[in-house]
């Protein structure tokens, strides 16, 4: 018997490779614009910034929410995604991993990675490995601001309560680790939280 293709995962795919396009021309109107000498100035430049912000994001969200296939991601796509994403932001990424990777691996990586922006409102640095044993991604703040019952579902793939479209990322994790015969784990201290899978 063949499994239902995941409809959510194809609609959350289909609506970004679609978004993906029109940003596109906005980014290449602006290009245009200075080449036609247009003065390079600070709304130019903050309109700018903002697109190539835009495009990280949907790029991201294309792999977070998209299908988790076994086609593989250059880790150059990976590190490109992320540099775009967190200009000027409040969290750096350090991204460790081999060349060629599995999208399902970075999946679940990527939504790591969201969990962790949601406790993170006032800055720090995330480091993301992958390592023989699995993936390592460690949150370092001088503050974090943790809701207890979202970090208390990554410990249960499943787990009915209801979650806000803001928060879909602790539901999905939990599932997707799950769905690939792994186990999550997780450590807190008060200047840094680990999560393995």
């Amino acid at each position: 018997m063949t499994e239902s293709p995941d409809f959510s995962a194809l609609i959350g795919s289909r609506i970004c490779h679609d978004l993906v396009n029109p940003i596109s021309a906005i980014g290449n109107g602006i290009e245009l614009m200075i080449m036609g000498g247009a003065a390079r100035s600070p709304e130019l430049a903050l309109i700018e910034e903002s697109v190539a912000n835009a495009n990280a994001r949907i790029r991201f969200f294309r792999i977070a929410f998209g299908s988790g296939s076994d086609r593989r991601i250059a880790r150059g796509e990976v590190l490109s995604i992320l540099s775009d994403m967190t200009q000027g932001a409040r969290i750096s990424i350090e991204w460790t991993s081999a060349a060629d990777l599995a999208r399902r691996d970075v999946r679940l990586a990527f939504l790591a990675i969201q969990c962790f922006e949601t406790v993170m409102p006032y800055g720090g640095t995330l480091a993301v490995v992958q390592g023989a044993d699995g993936w390592q991604i460690t949150g370092r703040s001088s503050r974090f601001r943790v809701d207890e019952d979202l970090w208390a579902r990554l410990a249960h793939a499943g787990a009915q309560t209801d979650v806000a479209p803001a928060h879909v990322q602790f539901a999905l994790l939990p599932l997707g680790v799950a769905e690939l015969g792994r186990h999550l784990e997780m450590e807190r201290t008060e200047t840094e939280i680990r999560l393995h899978f």
